[in-house]
Parts: structure tokens; C-alpha cells; sequence
């Protein structure tokens, strides 16, 4: 039996008395904006490697698997840290809460380590299954190392973001987001095109030389903007998080909170990793189309991953604040803010994606032109080819904004497991088959329809397993 003895709830916590409507609006926008940065930051990079060459382009995408796992096992961690603390919060158990922070630091740095012998032993194995040219694989080989030894930034920033939002304290994350992607955006042209490349083509002279690194350079702007992020997430946790104390004592691990934790941080490390495997077998099927097209397809590809988390990236600050205001009530018994939570975020969700749907389908060629800039006949082709892949996979956006909404729940209420099966009929189950089923077509058109068949699977388990979920959960303390 626990020894931990829970004090008095606090009930002047804004995620208690705050109207929700407006509390979700608090939480969120920080949340979104520094997210929307982040997204933004993404297509910069893609954009100043696109200047390199198409093979540069083509390296960003078959790194994505790995970053993507990457972010997913920081993500995963910090997400079952958010879930107890909040639930402990709630119940006026700041012991409790306490340990969780502690014990996440410690199976993070754990993560850490793994990547970083990844990063030094294995990504020459990695680029080695895919069927590519030797330049895209050299530049993929030298970013996804750089990324990989320096993973201990990204893995900070994340979880010292999600302590801060799990006592509701959103708006810090804005300015540690934000200033590491201003960083970046800054880093970006100086280390990819060096002293020449900026002023050729930025028209910007440096009172300084740096030689063009390329790549290489961009992971190397990346890495920085992450340590930056995460160095300022932890003095705002240190300065500005009360409800959180970090002391040696409590990084000793302890079973009952490594178990709680993973119980949610689990499932949402597997549907990252369930994305990159997804991705990884997407790249393969758009190389079966080498023949016809070279790597352009793989190409687009990636690059719609950047273009949509324009919009996904809101909504998933949405969905972050939803699952530290959700958790909250839970531990403290209020149902009709759990309801009102959910109904803000699935409008809030809905009208995102809406105005993303109607922006990739009136001007797609705006977007795909931002990578085309090199101006031959690679870049020609990819501009092409991408108006026709935007039109036809953002017909899921609206679809997709109902799962992640609702999905919200499945975290919050510590049933992560529906998350995960709801991802992996999306990305494998579903998506995977079917793009390989329309690819034997030989039209690279037909392959985009997968992700809106896709996505209609997913909703629908997500339906079912919500309502499922709320009537065992939520229902109960309503009566």
C-alpha cells in the first residue's frame, strides 16, 4: 500500500473553476501557436534543402521514420508524466505528482541512450533497405546521425513542456517552442548554404564565413533549436511550475508510477512507431514507382508530411491541452467539464481542419511551388505531381479532426490501448494495403485515395470505442 498521503484538492486551480470553453482556449492557443511555429519551421528546412537539390529533398523523407520514432518515444513518456500528473493534481496528491516527474526523467534519459547508439552504429544499416541513390543516401545517412547523437534535446523539451502543461501552465511552452524555432529558422540558411548561398540567394551578406554544409547543415540548425527549447523549458519548470518539484528523491523509480505511466506512455510510443513503420512502407511503395517516376512520389510524399502539419499541429496542441484539462477532472469527479471539454475541442478541431481541406484543394499549386523553387525538371515533376496528391488526401482532414478529438479521451482516461488500435487499423491495417492495392494500378493518383479510405476506418472505431469509453467512465459520475 502507497505511503504517499494525498493533501487537500486545490481548488483554486483554473482547471477546476475556468469556464471550459475558455480554459481549452488558454491552454490551447500557447499550445497551438508554438506548434504552428514548429510546423512552420519544418517547411522552412525542407525548403532551404530543396535548394540543394532534389536528393537532398528525398534524404528528409526517408529520415522522417526516425525522427518520427523519435518524438513518438519522448512524446509517449511525457504523455503517460501528463496523464498521472494531472489525475494526481486533481486529487490533491502532489507526492504522487512529484514522483511521476521525477521517474519520467529517468526513463527518458533511459531513451536517450538508445538513440544515441542509433545514431552511432545503425543508420548506415537503416539507409541500406531502401532503394535509393547513393547522394540520397549519403545525406541521409550524415542528418539522421546528427539527429540521433543530439536526441537528448528533443527528449527534454517535450517532457519539461508536458510538465508544464499538466498544471495548466500552457503559455510557457509558446516561448520554449517558439524561440527554439525561431532558432532554427535562423540556423537554417546560415549552416545549408553557408556565406556564398546566403547572399546569392537571400541577397543576405554575412560579416562572417561559413562554409555550406548542406544536410548536414540542417541537422545541425535542427539539433541547436531543440537544446535551445529544452534549456528553457526546464528554467520555466524550475521558475514558474510550483505544483511540480524536482528532487533527487524522486527520480528514484519506483513500480507502482513506472507502471502508471507506461500504461498510457506505451500505446502512444506504438502509434508513433506504428507511424513510422507506416512511413517506411509508404516510401516503398512510392519507389515501386522509380521506374516511371524516379523518387519523385517518395519525394511528394514527404513533403505533404510537412505541408499538413500546418494544420494538424493546432490541432494536436488542441488535442494536448483537452488531455491535461480531461485528466484533471477525471481525478477531481466533475463530468459535465469532462463533456464540455470534448464538445470545445471537436469544434474547435472541426473548423481547423475545414479551412485546411479548403486551402489544399484551391491552392495547392501555392504550396508544392515553395519546393519547386530549384526551377529543372525534378522540381517540375514534383510540383506536378503533388497539386493532384494535396487535392486528393486533404478530403480526410475533416474526418481525421473527429478521431483526434474524441481520441483525446482514450489518454486521458488511461486507456491508451484504444488509441493504439484505433492508429494501428489506421496506418497498417488500412492505409498500408491499401495504397499497395492501388498502386497495382500503376497510377500514383490512385495511391493518395488510401489515406481518406483510411481514415474512414479509423473514425469509425474511434466512434466505438467513445462511446464505449465515456458510458464505463464518464456516465457513472454523472449519476
Amino acid at each position: 500500500m502507497s505511503n504517499e498521503k494525498a493533501s487537500p484538492r486545490l481548488g483554486d486551480n483554473k482547471m477546476r473553476t475556468m469556464p471550459v470553453g475558455r480554459l481549452l482556449f488558454s491552454m490551447a492557443l500557447p499550445l497551438a501557436i508554438s506548434m504552428l511555429v514548429q510546423a512552420f519551421y519544418n517547411i522552412v528546412d525542407t525548403y532551404f534543402v530543396s535548394l540543394v537539390s532534389a536528393d537532398a529533398t528525398g534524404a528528409l523523407s526517408f529520415a522522417f521514420p526516425v525522427q518520427n520514432l523519435q518524438i513518438g518515444c519522448a512524446t509517449g513518456i511525457a504523455v503517460g508524466v501528463n496523464s498521472l500528473l494531472s489525475k494526481s493534481l486533481g486529487e490533491g496528491n502532489p507526492e504522487r505528482a512529484n514522483r511521476a516527474a521525477g521517474n519520467g526523467i529517468v526513463m527518458m534519459l533511459m531513451l536517450v541512450g538508445l538513440f544515441m547508439l542509433f545514431g552511432a552504429f545503425g543508420t548506415e544499416a537503416y539507409y541500406s533497405v531502401f532503394d535509393i541513390n547513393e547522394t540520397t543516401r549519403e545525406y541521409g545517412i550524415s542528418y539522421t546521425s546528427i539527429c540521433c547523437l543530439f536526441t537528448a534535446g528533443i527528449f527534454v523539451e517535450v517532457l519539461f513542456e508536458r510538465l508544464l502543461q499538466s498544471s495548466g501552465r500552457t503559455v510557457y511552452t509558446l516561448f520554449t517552442q517558439g524561440i527554439g524555432a525561431v532558432i532554427n529558422i535562423i540556423m537554417d540558411p546560415i549552416f545549408i548554404l553557408g556565406s556564398e548561398g546566403m547572399e546569392s540567394v537571400l541577397g543576405i551578406s554575412l560579416p562572417f564565413h561559413v562554409p555550406a554544409y548542406g544536410v548536414a547543415g540542417a541537422a545541425v540548425a535542427t539539433v541547436i533549436g531543440q537544446w535551445a527549447a529544452a534549456i528553457m523549458a526546464v528554467i520555466f519548470n524550475l521558475t514558474k511550475n510550483p505544483d511540480v518539484k524536482l528532487k533527487l528523491s524522486y527520480l528514484k523509480l519506483r513500480r507502482d508510477i513506472v507502471k502508471k505511466i507506461l500504461v498510457v506512455g506505451i500505446p502512444s510510443i506504438i502509434m508513433m512507431a506504428i507511424g513510422s513503420v507506416m512511413n517506411f512502407c509508404m516510401n516503398q511503395v512510392f519507389l515501386g514507382f522509380a521506374d516511371q517516376h524516379g523518387q519523385t512520389p517518395a519525394n511528394v510524399f514527404g513533403i505533404y508530411f510537412k505541408l499538413q502539419s500546418i494544420f494538424l499541429m493546432p490541432l494536436f496542441g488542441i488535442n494536448n491541452a483537452s488531455i491535461s484539462i480531461i485528466a484533471y477532472n477525471y481525478g477531481a469527479r466533475q463530468p459535465k467539464r469532462i463533456a464540455g471539454t470534448l464538445k470545445c475541442a471537436l469544434v474547435s478541431a472541426l473548423s481547423i481542419m475545414l479551412v485546411g481541406f479548403g486551402i489544399f484543394q484551391v491552392f495547392p499549386d501555392v504550396l508544392m511551388g515553395i519546393f519547386g523553387s530549384a526551377g529543372d525538371e525534378s522540381a517540375k515533376a514534383l510540383v506536378s505531381m503533388g497539386i493532384s496528391a494535396m487535392r486528393i488526401v486533404s478530403i480526410h482532414f475533416p474526418i481525421a479532426a473527429v478521431g483526434i478529438a474524441l481520441g483525446a479521451s482514450f489518454q486521458a482516461l488511461g486507456t491508451g490501448i484504444y488509441a493504439t488500435i484505433t492508429s494501428l487499423c489506421r496506418q497498417l491495417v488500412a492505409l498500408v494495403p491499401a495504397a499497395y492495392l492501388l498502386s497495382l494500378t500503376g497510377s500514383v493518383d490512385a495511391v493518395w485515395w488510401s489515406f481518406p479510405i483510411a481514415e474512414v476506418v479509423s473514425v469509425i472505431l474511434t466512434l466505438i470505442f467513445f462511446v464505449r469509453l465515456y458510458r464505463q467512465r464518464v456516465k457513472p459520475m454523472e449519476a
